[in-house]
């Protein structure tokens, strides 16, 4: 990784640059589009909280996010920083979906992805093309919603319905080194986290047709799914906080989790993205030894405001307990600039703390390092010479 990403700050150590220089792991990512995009749906896949055509007042490069593109990608495509949107695009169409993966993937300076690939599965590139654009690796996170839906469309429902699951779960290959769930898009988090019975499982799969289309949003199901995920030993992902309309922000507090967190101690749980939660998800990781956090997603589209993000995260949550993702998803700019700002951010922060005299240089540069890969190969379990499924 170049040292790009400090372009335009001074004062930052020269062990705290290299430290932030070094490869990062990506614990909680999804892939590129495979397929060409007119100007209308990348400015969407630009928008977050909307799936809505952008109105026709405005454009979404006129956002946070926005701005980060011109600035920190056009470079990729052989443009000046902060080009023009009109002369961005006109350039970005001109690329197939591989050369825009190719020119902006290996920039972000990533080794190791950890990719959900249950989520457009027929839009987005699987892990090892991921990876192999990217010039790293890429293990799975394992969606519990999908793999109910994959149940329930294969016609299984009732008293078996349990007993597959955990059978799927059994069998998931050494790539899958976490499991995640989405029961904030589906139900909330304000449910009842209690095992369920097989019983009341196979009650709750009965009634769901099967279908290619079918939608798991039932609380039991996606609790049991987090408690089978914990009982094979799975570290748990939690998208907590931000996201799309489909998703009530109301329920999407971290702390509505506390009964789960206290009930499941024996694997990792790790929340999501968290913003505009991220104190609060600081003090869980604070307050329960196996919780961790990131704040991905939330710093592409803060944009420069991401600095500040960076550095609330580093507030009450322990250096040990927090992970670096992008939670890109489609366009490979996201790939690069949750890399980028993440590293700007942490720059800025620790930079500032040595200047004043707060931090060490040496302690500055541990924690990035902790942050940026170390604490993911503990939390997933990942050997620091690669994981053996990388070949």
């Amino acid at each position: 990784m170049s040292a790009a990403f400090l372009e335009g700050l001074s004062g930052v150590d020269d062990d705290v640059a290299a430290a932030l220089a070094e490869p990062l792991i990506d614990h909680h990512v999804h892939g590129c589009f495979t397929g060409e995009l007119d100007r209308a749906g990348f400015e969407e896949s630009l928008n977050e909280a909307t799936a809505d055509p952008i109105p026709a007042f405005m454009t979404q490069f006129d956002s946070q996010l926005g701005f980060a593109v011109r600035r920190w990608c056009a470079p990729q495509l052989d443009l000046p920083p902060a080009v023009d949107a009109d002369e961005y695009w006109h350039r970005r169409s001109t690329m197939t979906p591989e050369l825009l993966a190719r020119a902006m993937l290996p920039a972000a300076g990533v080794s190791t992805w950890l990719v959900d690939s249950g989520f457009w599965t027929d839009r987005l590139c699987p892990p090892r093309q991921l990876a192999h654009w990217a010039g790293g690796v890429a293990g799975e996170v394992l969606r519990l919603e999908s793999l109910a839906e994959t149940l329930l469309a294969e016609g299984i429902s009732g008293p078996s319905w349990a007993q597959e699951f955990r059978a799927r779960l059994a069998a998931a290959g050494p790539a899958v080194v976490a499991a995640k769930t989405v029961a904030a898009y589906r139900c909330g988090l304000d449910i009842d986290w209690s095992r369920p019975s097989d019983a009341a499982v196979g009650r709750a799969a009965a009634p769901l047709p099967g279908s290619p289309t079918v939608r798991v949003d039932d609380p039991t199901i996606i609790a049991f799914g987090v408690h089978a995920a914990a009982d094979a030993g799975l570290p748990v992902q939690i998208h907590v906080g931000l996201g799309d309309r489909d998703l009530d922000l109301r329920t999407a507090d971290p702390l509505l989790l506390v009964p789960l967190l206290h009930a499941r101690r024996t694997v990792p749980i790790v929340l999501l993205h968290c913003y505009p939660y991220h104190r609060a998800a600081g003090y869980l990781a604070q307050a329960f030894g196996h919780v961790y956090l990131d704040v991905g997603l939330a710093i592409n589209h803060l944009g420069v405001r991401s600095v500040e993000l960076v550095a609330e995260s580093l507030e009450l949550a322990p250096f040990a307990k927090q992970l670096y993702s992008s939670d890109a998803c489609g366009p490979p700019e996201l790939h690069l600039l949750g890399a980028v700002l993440w590293r700007r951010g942490m720059a800025r922060t620790l930079g500032r703390w040595v200047r004043e005299g707060d931090w060490s240089a040496t302690d500055a540069a541990r924690v990035a390092r902790m942050i940026g890969a170390d604490n993911a190969r503990r939390v997933y379990r990942l050997p620091a010479d690669g994981p053996s499924w990388a070949a």
